[in-house]
């Protein structure tokens, strides 16, 4: 997805990449921005919270909606426009700012794609032979001989290895993934963050998929029916952070990652990405992003210090992340609004945080060049994942002239083919009945990496995270230039090459 246009601090980049589409009029955001009451993020010096913050916040005009202990975060709902200031003379505060929200811009997928796939099954009744990106990472069922994740035993499987999937929900009924099912937990209040999406009802347990995103991701992990994943006994457990309407503020997201170190996780996987910035004006004012920087950060060092191995997307917007100038530059024409400058330093988050194994998208076809639309960098990418694209010739079309119109030269098959819910409406890239898509994205490259950390340590109980991160890097097809580089990092993570290591 393109990213959603960011005003005041408080909108950040949507996060999903279900496909490439233009960027839309959020008009969410200018209804939060022009908000009586507004969130705020407040980190403090240490990651822990220190005597009397809630007095300290009462007294600054504020009121707590969630605390976060293991970090030393807070959010908090204040109408005071002198907040920031009254909250930012507190000792204890390191960073407080206007919260973000990251938005899933929620395109017509008719309207995006315009047709559907259609594909026979196989004679098994299976699509394995449409599941070109499965087929190499794991050799063909190579890998499987090895490790799937787990054990079927007396009917039931038994998970050696559980993935954490922070994103919009999972469909738990799913024929190929409820087997493999582990739970979940809904960050999502009634009415969703902000009170306008009635169909949000609350619950702790209500982790059901009303996007389509999660259950695609958790398909390509843990699949094991009609499409396999890469570890079809793999457990998943769904946190779901999206409301309905595509809307998920920092402190959910952060808190969900240090909720799934604390359920014992194996994994995480976040097919996320958004830019905070360090300086930026609005009107003449300065404001940053350093509170949802220090909490990132925190969160993803808690899940680390815990054994839980850090997964995430590196972005959909062609951006060379080792150029900060043009990440700037992307940022004042990408959230352009009137009065707003970006100054400083971008930051992707969260595959610019340290401890993450960020992963680019490759295709199908080329073992030389990325998908047409994935973030690359040195030392940014860590190694790359089938994420699929529309074929060769769309992308020689698309990287001779950006602006034009190529829509009727797409091939789908070259995407990725994965689960979708059941109960949603026929996705313009379905196959030939519900509960299949095909979508691209490094959305789709992030969970193949994460399913083969999974199978790692379901091999290797004992690796920490930084065993299973090498074990990968090690073990990965050398694409593009020979040895480590911007665009594979050390190149195409393979589950099958990751197991065979003696």
């Amino acid at each position: 997805m393109k990213k959603s246009k960011k005003g005041l601090g408080i909108v950040a980049s949507s996060l999903l990449a279900l496909s490439l589409a233009a960027i839309p009029v959020n008009t969410m955001d200018t209804a939060y921005a022009n908000a009586e009451a507004k969130k705020y993020l407040i980190a403090y010096n240490q990651s822990s919270l220190p005597s009397g913050y809630q007095t300290a916040i009462k007294n600054a005009g504020g009121t707590v909606l969630s605390a976060m202990p293991e970090i030393g975060g807070v959010e908090v709902s204040s109408s005071d426009p002198a907040f920031l200031d009254k909250l930012g003379k507190n000792s204890n505060v390191s960073a407080v700012n206007v919260e973000k929200t990251y938005k899933l811009d929620n395109v017509d997928p008719a309207g995006a794609d315009g047709q559907r796939v259609d594909v026979t099954p196989d004679e098994d009744g299976t699509y394995w032979s449409q599941q070109w990106d499965m087929q190499k990472l794991t050799h063909n069922k190579d890998s499987y001989k090895i490790e799937t994740g787990g054990a079927k035993v007396n009917g039931n499987v038994n998970h050696k290895a559980v993935v954490g999937i922070i994103d919009s929900g999972i469909d738990a009924d799913h024929p190929d993934l409820k087997a493999n099912f582990a739970g979940g937990r809904n960050y999502v209040p009634a009415g969703g963050y902000y009170g306008n999406v009635p169909s949000e009802t609350g619950g702790e347990s209500n982790v059901k998929d009303t996007n389509g995103h999660g259950t695609h991701v958790a398909g390509s992990i843990a699949g094991n029916g009609k499409i396999k994943g890469v570890g079809p006994n793999l457990g998943v457990r769904a946190y779901r952070i999206f409301d309905a309407s595509g809307s998920a503020p920092t402190a959910p997201i952060v808190d969900a990652i240090v909720d799934a170190a604390n359920d014992k996780v194996d994994v995480i996987n976040m097919s996320i990405g958004g830019f905070d910035n360090l300086k930026y004006y609005f009107d003449g004012t300065r404001y940053t992003d350093i509170a949802d920087v220090l909490l990132w950060k925190r969160a993803v060092n808690y899940a680390v210090k815990h054994n839980v191995t850090v997964v995430a997307s590196a972005g959909n917007e062609s951006l060379n992340y080792g150029d900060k100038k043009s990440l700037t530059d992307y940022m004042n024409e990408a959230y352009a609004v009137p009065g707003l400058v970006y100054k400083g330093v971008a930051i992707e988050t969260p595959g610019g945080t340290p401890g993450v194994i960020t992963v680019s998208s490759s295709n199908k076809w080329s073992t030389d060049g990325l998908a047409f639309y994935s973030n690359y960098g040195n030392s940014f990418i860590d190694v790359s994942a089938p994420g699929g694209d529309n074929g060769p010739l769309y992308d020689s079309l698309y990287r001779n002239d950006p602006a034009g119109n190529y829509l009727n030269k797409r091939d789908f098959t070259y995407r990725t083919l994965s689960t979708w819910p059941t109960y949603l409406d026929r996705y313009a890239t379905m196959v030939d009945n519900k509960g299949y898509a095909y979508l691209h994205g490094t959305s789709m490259a992030s969970p193949k990496v994460a399913g083969i950390a999974g199978v790692i340590k379901a091999q290797h109980p004992e690796y920490s995270p930084s065993q299973v991160k090498a074990a990968i890097k090690q073990t990965a097809l050398d694409y593009g230039k020979k040895g480590q580089d911007a665009l594979f990092g050390f190149g195409d993570a393979n589950a099958y090459t990751a197991l065979s290591k003696k």
